[in-house]
């Protein structure tokens, strides 16, 4: 009777050994290379990289109740973070994408990130006014365009499910090959100017990312608080999800930071504006710009900059702004949204460029409407 026992016992935990190795390889098996915002983090990735290691820790319900939510709902939404797109839109977001349900793509994957549109108390990260959100793209996919979102002031995060009336565009960038992203662990990533004035407290940051390896469009929803200052940078996400006993830290990568180009001219006098104008990124043959426009000592409702490049520079692409050419000499002036400003704001546009062994800083010159 006794061996009977032992032998029951014996194979009752081969069993279980087994389901687990099943389990723990299941939930081991990597994350599909798409990519995800991961400054200011989005909700599903920001769940992940809280509580991927210890996902079944009660403690979540209490610390990080909205995470507790998603985890129960679908712990694949999590796993595949980098995952939540849509096929086949072709650029009609609105008409894909019903009101309430942004956050999961119009509940993509047959539901799969629905706890995404959960509304309530999400963690947010803290961001100043203007700041630079950072993607990252697994695959190096590149982008068609990357649209970045703000909640209009007076939306209650809290209580209000997100709808496309309450977005307001606050920063983009075009058709930008992944070769012209910055080189990450595991992938590249690329940081969009955001100018986002008048709003305080906390809001939703939803980005539209279109894949420029096929018609796929990522909805990612991330949460913040304006008045915070700056977001820090942030480590890219690696490429695949720890397993769910004693995950190995994953170190932060080891880019060195672009190269900033000191500010080409003064502050500026009362009623005028100022700009500055730095190289954020280089590569053979190009490289990306950032041009950062202040108000002076009164409010202005638009502006305009000029400058001329020395070394035949070409501009090829800008967010922000829009730019004309006339041989070396290159004038940007404001779009809708960020022509007015306060005393002493800033906004900022980008640009991509040609150029040749030389590039040389070019002096700016800005002129206001008052």
């Amino acid at each position: 009777m006794s061996k009977i026992l032992r032998s029951s016992r014996a194979l009752g935990l081969l069993a279980v050994a087994a389901i687990a190795t099943l389990l723990s390889t299941a939930l081991a098996v990597p994350a599909s290379a798409h990519g995800s915002v991961a400054n200011p983090v989005s909700r599903n990735y920001g769940c992940w990289q809280r509580w991927g290691g210890d996902f079944q820790n009660p403690r979540m319900a209490t610390e990080d109740p909205m995470c507790w939510q998603a985890w129960q709902t679908d712990t694949n939404a999590m796993w595949n973070w980098n995952g939540l797109f849509r096929e086949g839109v072709a650029g009609n977001h609105q008409a894909a994408i019903p009101n309430g349900q942004l956050c999961s793509g119009g509940r993509t994957e047959n539901g799969r990130y629905r706890a995404m549109d959960a509304v309530g108390a999400w963690r947010t990260t803290s961001v100043a006014n203007n700041f630079r959100l950072k993607f990252y793209d697994q695959a190096s996919h590149g982008a068609d365009y990357i649209r970045v979102y703000a909640t209009r002031q007076g939306y209650d995060a809290l209580t209000t499910p997100l709808a496309w009336s309450h977005l307001e565009l606050v920063g983009q960038i075009g058709n930008t090959p992944a070769s012209q992203w910055r080189p990450e662990t595991g992938g590249v990533s690329v940081e969009v100017p955001v100018n986002a004035p008048n709003r305080t407290g906390r809001h939703v940051i939803f980005t539209i990312w279109q894949a420029s390896h096929s018609d796929q469009s990522y909805y990612i929803c991330s949460d913040v608080q304006f008045g915070g200052g700056s977001t820090p940078p942030s480590s890219p996400p690696p490429s695949s999800p720890p397993p769910t006993t004693s995950p190995t830290p994953t170190p932060p990568p080891t880019t060195a930071p672009p190269t900033t180009a000191p500010p080409t001219t003064a502050p500026p006098a009362t009623g005028a504006c100022s700009a500055m104008y730095r190289v954020t990124n280089t590569w053979s043959g190009g490289f990306q710009a950032e041009v950062q426009v202040t108000a002076g000592n009164a409010p202005i409702r638009g502006w305009r900059v000029t400058w001329t490049y020395a070394n035949g520079q070409q501009v090829s692409q800008v967010w922000n702004a829009t730019v004309s050419s006339s041989g070396s000499t290159v004038t940007a002036t404001n779009v809708s949204y960020n022509g007015s400003l306060g005393a002493g704001a800033s906004t900022t546009f980008g640009l991509l460029a040609s150029s040749g062994s030389t590039n040389n800083t070019p002096t700016l010159t800005c002129t206001a409407t008052a």
